[in-house]
């Protein structure tokens, strides 16, 4: 790992990077930029119902290391969704994959659950636009998931095609205060290391999303495609095998949406290093940024000395 003297301490305090619009590559996303030294830059990707907000803490970490650009996908945070409204994950991959490609140069990409998966197509297909691959509980296709880690069925029953409606109603009715302590209880190892000024940043995050025409429908609509390219779609598995960039997996092994029996499967299939985090959740980026940020730090060390990372 990267020595602690070589990042930043960490400010709990920190307020959310800058927001703005950039078009890239014939695509337009709301992003949050994070200042840092020439090189290449960091692009990190949200999970499903998440937003570029997810990586304030981790985009300072590496900050010291990297500039950062954490992007929303099209219907997410602020981002107008594609002008199709297609939320299938090859759409994201395509939407992410033009924004990288306008830019002319590689990147180290850094994708959390669904953002992972993106990130790993984006990997597979275009090679020369990713330097390294840092993936976070990356959604990896589970044709038995167990519901009963899931601290709400509500959240699996509302991405379900066709009998996921009372779900998803019983989800929007919730306030968006108690929309967020469910998501914190669902996505912490220990929701109790959940800060309350973090809660209350996600809280009008939520209350804003619900302002914008397409807000529910994005989340709505990506969850079930996810779900359909499982079955449907070719295996993100079979994907995965292509990737050539150096990889480090991260997982939590008290995860309850991705299982941490996907774990090392997924490193074997990329060929990655794996580190295992004991006691934390699907979003070990926002529980444990510290830990994330030394790992992914030295692994772009390794690569830039030239050393062996598989």
């Amino acid at each position: 790992m990267a020595e602690p003297d070589s990042l930043p301490a960490l400010d709990v305090h920190q307020r959310p990077w800058p927001g703005r619009e950039i078009t890239s590559g014939g695509v337009t996303l709301h992003v949050r930029e994070t200042p840092g030294p020439d090189g290449t830059p960091a692009v990190y990707v949200h999970g499903l119902s998440g937003s570029a907000t997810n990586w304030t803490d981790l985009a300072a970490q590496l900050g010291s290391r990297a500039a950062g650009t954490a992007v929303d996908l099209p219907g997410f945070g602020l981002s107008r969704p594609l002008v199709s409204r297609d939320y299938s994950p090859a759409a994201h991959a395509d939407a992410l994959l033009c924004f990288l490609a306008g830019h002319g140069r590689p990147v180290h990409l850094i994708g959390n659950s669904f953002g992972g998966a993106i990130a790993i197509v984006v990997a597979a297909r275009r090679p020369e636009l990713v330097r390294t691959l840092t993936l976070v509980s990356p959604a990896m296709p589970d044709r038995r998931p167990d519901p009963r880690r899931i601290s709400d069925p509500r959240f699996l029953l509302a991405a379900v095609p066709g009998i996921g409606a009372r779900a998803r109603a019983e989800l929007a009715a919730l306030t968006p205060r108690q929309r967020v302590e469910q998501l914190v209880a669902h996505c912490f190892g220990d929701p109790s290391v959940a800060v309350e000024h973090r809660i209350a940043e996600m809280e009008a995050e939520v209350a804003e999303r619900r302002s914008l025409e397409w807000g529910i429908e994005a989340v709505e609509r990506t969850g079930k495609a996810m779900l359909a390219s499982w079955v449907l779609g070719q295996s993100l598995w079979s994907v995965a095998r292509r990737v050539q960039a150096p990889t480090l997996v991260v997982w939590g092994d008290r995860d309850r949406l991705v299982a941490p029996r996907l774990a090392a499967r997924t490193a074997s299939t990329l060929r990655a290093k794996l580190l295992m985090l004991e006691g934390v959740g699907h979003i070990a980026q926002i529980e444990a940024p510290v830990t994330v940020a030394r790992a992914t730090a030295a692994m772009w060390d390794a690569v830039a000395s030239g050393e062996e990372w598989r």
